[in-house]
């Protein structure tokens, strides 16, 4: 019945959208884990333990005393999908049924059947959320054998055990399906919950519209919401790229689509922690950060400071970061500035050398590690770069070029695969684990490929 939770988790979809947001898809192979819900639950087993007990305003079974359910088999499920209803459902199981006959004797009555149940994808007047509800439950008997003596007239022994097992199994069984359905039900709770992003703020993912199931998966909608700590919604910075549901992976298989445009709103809850003030004069491969070294490209810095001076480099990122998606390519553009000074003694402040306009571009690898998202980044490269102003008098800062590409690498590029490492969270539903998904790049989205233990 985990399946069954993962068709909850369901909104209806187009096949390719424009709307920023992820799409998920759920095909048989999710949905299949219904088996191990009903296990956890061990509904079947509570439901037998019952059924020798006196409920109130239920008759006595005729014919049959001190009633007990025992030797329930391991229930093996089968589901189907149902195109804009939900899920049919066949529990096949078997139990043993004991007691006192009317002969005055033991009896038992050894049952192999199945139960048959539409699975009904509705949605929480209250929560908002998607439940499941049970619909035209049957059961269906595969085989009875019985230990009544042989020489019983068959149809007397016919008729008392369609007597019986027409009291006793749906009023045991059928209740079974709907207790299974409250337990998966449970298992999504937390799905519409906001979740942290470090100390920066949350993301919701809010389903958009009733779930709904075709022939061959069940499709999901949700419009997520990130939010900062302040309460204050960030809201997509534009209508964002269709995008869809790549081609070619295996039938009956589940993937997570994550937009371009949703990625780029996460991670506008991070652009102020992109901000750095680097004071070491030693970083990396580079050479000394100090006037000496940046006066190879530009004399006059030289003039205004004979003797070597540390370097204090300011970065600021003044727009919102951007994700762009191609196959197998992702971007992530940062427009901002870099102001470099010289460092002076005594408490008092650096002195300004000059700020540049920057726009830059960084690769991104993704992952999956503890559940979320995980980006590292390396340079692609320096697009432009411009002199906004100079307390040195002007200069060409097109030389600065190859000097400012490799401190962004050494220097920049670690501080944000350091905030990066906060990770961003996915849909919680069904228990999924997503650390085995297999992540890939498509246009305009990241897609999971998810994959069970």
């Amino acid at each position: 019945m985990l399946l069954i939770l993962l068709l909850a988790l369901c909104g209806l979809l187009t096949h390719t959208r424009a709307d920023p947001g992820a799409l998920l898809r759920l095909g048989m192979d999710v949905m299949n884990q219904v088996q191990s819900a009903m296990d956890e639950s061990h509904i079947l087993e509570k439901m037998a333990a019952e059924a020798g007990k006196k409920q109130p305003g239920v008759k006595p079974i005729k014919g049959i005393t001190n009633l007990k359910v025992k030797d329930v088999k391991l229930p093996v499920i089968t589901l189907n999908f149902i195109p804009g209803v939900g899920i049919f459902q066949c529990v096949s199981t078997g139990m043993t049924i004991t007691g006192k006959s009317f002969m005055g004797g033991n009896m038992e009555i050894i049952v192999v059947l199945n139960i048959t149940a539409t699975n009904r994808l509705l949605q929480d007047e209250e929560t908002g959320l998607p439940m499941f509800k049970s619909e035209g439950c049957e059961i269906i008997l595969v085989s009875v054998k019985t230990n009544l003596p042989s020489n019983m007239l068959p149809k007397v022994v016919n008729k008392f055990l369609d007597s019986t097992l027409h009291k006793v199994l749906p009023s045991l069984m059928c209740p079974a399906i709907d207790a299974v359905l409250v337990y998966v039900n449970r298992k999504w709770a937390n799905l519409n919950a906001p979740m942290p992003v470090g100390q920066m703020g949350t993301v919701k993912y809010v389903l958009t519209s009733l779930p709904t199931t075709t022939a061959s998966y069940i499709q999901v909608d949700f419009s997520p919401t990130v939010q900062q700590l302040e309460a204050n919604t960030i809201q997509p910075a534009d209508a964002g790229e269709a995008f869809e549901f790549p081609e070619g992976y295996v039938e009956g298989s589940s993937q997570l689509l994550l937009s371009a445009t949703f990625l780029t709103t996460e991670l506008a809850l991070l652009q102020k922690s992109l901000d750095v003030n680097v004071h070491e004069t030693k970083i990396g491969q580079l050479p000394p950060q100090t006037t000496k070294t940046l006066a190879g490209f530009i004399p006059k810095v030289a003039k205004a400071y004979p003797k070597p001076k540390p370097l204090v480099t300011q970065i600021r990122i003044n727009k919102p970061p951007k994700v762009t998606m191609k196959t197998g390519n992702s971007l992530l553009h940062l427009h901002g500035t870099l102001e470099m000074s010289a460092a002076r003694r005594r408490g008092k402040p650096p002195a300004s050398l000059f700020l540049l306009a920057s726009h830059f571009n960084l690769k991104i690898q993704y992952s999956v590690h503890e559940n979320r998202l995980q980006m590292v980044t390396s340079l692609d490269r320096l697009l432009s770069l411009s002199l906004e102003s100079s307390s040195i008098g002007a200069f060409n800062e097109k030389k600065l070029t190859g000097f400012i590409t490799d401190y962004l690498q050494e220097a920049y590029v670690p501080v944000i695969n350091d905030v990066l490492q906060v990770g961003f969270p996915l849909p919680d539903f069904l228990g999924m684990d997503y650390n085995l998904a297999e992540v890939d790049i498509v246009e305009n989205a990241l897609v999971l490929d998810l994959k069970l233990n």
